[in-house]
């Protein structure tokens, strides 16, 4: 008990020291909590090493946020989205697919390994841009519809992602795994089940709770059903994050919305940042230390090449001219579920673990690039302004 309050004392700490200091430069909180990552991190201070628990129980930010989003997008505003979720969400993927594949293929990457990449890498930081775009107050404008379409999209490219990785080892598939079809339908079966419990049942039991006037009862009840919807769609290889999204979609026409969404705010701050010191403290500097111009030409590959990608589907997306910029940073980074895929990826023996590390790194790093080029962007477009 004493070494986790430790642990909880250094987070805050680092956090009340680097996030102030990052927001008054003008950089944003979320470099400041990277920075407060890689400073308590292993590679640092190393005040705290158990990177991978940290980084799995900060998962719950990303849930949370999702969470908060459903909560606000009845069913029939995410029908109305269906154009730019499958549309511009597909469109999106293959292209930033297609061109990192290429790349690769021309660095004299193996075939498997430069598909690998390229799939992992075309999947932007849902974490990042979220946050970015509610703390700019662009969720419901073109540019925000797009971004949100988009990474929505790319929770539900889980199953056929990681289906897929198994083909691509040097193995043939045993026949105990389970077959493509099997995965999707009990994905299918396990929607069906959850959006019939959320239709019939989940507002009656909503009314029993708050009949008994305890409130912190209907918080833990609000929790539990986040965090149980977000385990259940991940037992079919579904995203939490897009479990927690159903979760709130299914709670956006009842009575209690605003009372469970202001519950939710200070977990979801909260998590959100532990999410991004935990991204800080994975960074493995002897991958840099060891390779630093391999590690500079992929950061720059990557961000540059899905930069340029957004840039020209921008149009298709129907963003405006003033905010292709600004939507072609937002999304160039790599995201979080390439540390997922890269996991499933070792399993499978697709890659070894010291490529694993060089892409946890690459990713990481994209992360860092993306406040200081909203930054960069923001000064450039309000120099251009005045003159």
């Amino acid at each position: 008990m004493s070494k986790l309050l430790i642990d909880v004392v250094i987070f805050l700490a680092s956090a009340l020291i680097t996030v102030p200091v990052a927001v008054r430069l003008g950089f944003g909180p979320v470099l400041g909590y990277l920075v407060a990552g890689v400073m308590i991190g292993p590679w640092a201070l190393k005040l705290v090493t158990d990177v991978d628990a940290i980084l799995h129980f900060s998962e719950l930010g990303i849930v949370l946020m999702m969470f908060v989003i459903g909560l606000e997008m009845r069913m029939d505003a995410l029908w109305a989205m269906r154009r730019t979720i499958f549309g511009y969400g597909a469109m999106q993927m293959t292209v930033c697919a297609a061109a990192l594949l290429g790349i690769f293929l021309l660095l004299g990457l193996p075939w498997r390994i430069a598909l690998t990449g390229g799939l992992a890498l075309s999947l932007s930081s849902t974490a990042m841009v979220m946050s970015e775009l509610q703390e700019r107050k662009l969720m419901d404008t073109p540019t925000g519809r797009a971004g949100f379409g988009i990474l929505l999209f790319q929770d539900m490219a889980a199953i056929p992602l990681i289906a897929l990785l198994p083909l691509l080892g040097p193995t043939v598939p045993t026949h105990a795994a389970e077959p493509g079809w099997l995965v999707a339908l009990k994905a299918l079966a396990m929607l069906g089940a959850i959006a019939l419990a959320g239709r019939y049942l989940l507002h009656v039991v909503l009314r029993l709770i708050r009949s008994t006037g305890v409130p912190e009862i209907f918080t833990a009840f609000a929790l539990l059903w986040i965090i149980g919807i977000s385990l259940l769609m991940e037992s079919v290889h579904l995203s939490m994050s897009l479990g927690a999204f159903v979760a709130g979609v299914l709670l956006a026409d009842s009575d209690y919305r605003h009372e469970v969404e202001v519950d939710m705010a200070p977990f979801k701050g909260l998590l959100l940042g532990l999410f991004f010191i935990a991204v800080g403290m994975s960074m493995d500097f002897s991958v840099l230390m060891r390779e630093p111009v391999r590690v500079a030409v992929l950061v720059v590959a990557l961000v540059g090449i899905k930069a340029i990608a957004q840039w020209c589907l921008a149009n298709r997306f129907e963003v405006p001219a003033s905010q292709r910029a600004y939507f072609a940073i937002l999304l160039s980074q790599g995201g979080e579920f390439a540390f997922v895929v890269m996991a499933a990826s070792l399993t499978a023996r697709v890659i070894d673990q010291r490529q694993a590390s060089l892409v946890t790194l690459v990713v990481a790093l994209s992360m860092v690039s993306t406040p200081l080029l909203l930054l960069a962007h923001r000064r450039f477009s309000g120099a251009n302004a005045r003159t």
